[in-house]
C-alpha cells in the first residue's frame, strides 16, 4: 500500500491576553508587549492538520474527509470559535502562547484523527506567527479503527 499525506485547513477567531502570574506587571509587559494588554486582543486563527496514513484501494483517499472535517470542527473549531483562550480550562495554568495552543491542538486530536495518523498541527496567528508541533505520541489501533495512545 502506498502511504500518503493530507493536510487540511481550519479557522476559527478567539481572543487572549499573554501574561503569567509566574511574572510581574513589569516583567510581563516586557515579556509580552502589547500582548499583555488587560483587556486581551484577537486572532484570525488558522489551523493546519496533517494526516498521514495508506491511501484505500477503493477511494485513493488517506482519511475520510468529511469524518477528519467533523472531529476537527467538533474538538477544535467549537471549543475555540469566539472564546476567550484565557478562559479555557486548559490554560488555566499556562500562558495562551501560540506554543502551547499548538500542543493542546495536538494533544486534543492525537487520539481522534479517523484512518491516519496526525503527523502535524501547524497554527497561524499572524501574519508573522506560525507555530508547528509533530509530537511524539505513540498511537496504537484499536479495532474500532481509532488510534490512541
Amino acid at each position: 500500500m502506498s502511504e500518503a499525506t493530507i493536510t487540511r485547513r481550519y479557522r476559527f477567531c478567539a481572543a487572549h491576553r499573554l501574561h503569567t502570574d509566574q511574572l510581574s506587571s513589569e516583567e510581563n509587559w516586557t515579556t509580552f508587549g502589547k500582548c499583555n494588554n488587560p483587556n486581551g486582543h484577537g486572532h484570525n486563527y488558522v489551523v493546519f492538520v496533517s494526516v498521514r496514513g495508506d491511501m484505500d484501494s477503493v477511494t485513493h483517499q488517506v482519511v475520510d474527509l468529511s469524518k477528519l472535517d467533523e472531529v476537527v470542527q467538533r474538538i477544535v473549531v467549537r471549543r475555540f470559535d469566539h472564546q476567550d483562550l484565557n478562559k479555557d480550562p486548559e490554560f488555566t495554568t499556562q500562558t495562551t502562547t501560540g506554543e502551547n495552543l499548538v500542543l493542546l491542538i495536538w494533544n486534543l486530536l492525537v487520539n481522534e484523527v479517523p484512518g491516519g495518523r496526525l503527523v502535524k498541527v501547524g497554527v497561524i496567528e499572524t501574519r508573522d506567527n506560525y507555530f508547528e508541533y509533530s509530537g511524539s505520541a505513540k498511537q496504537v489501533r484499536r479495532e474500532d479503527g481509532v488510534r490512541h495512545g
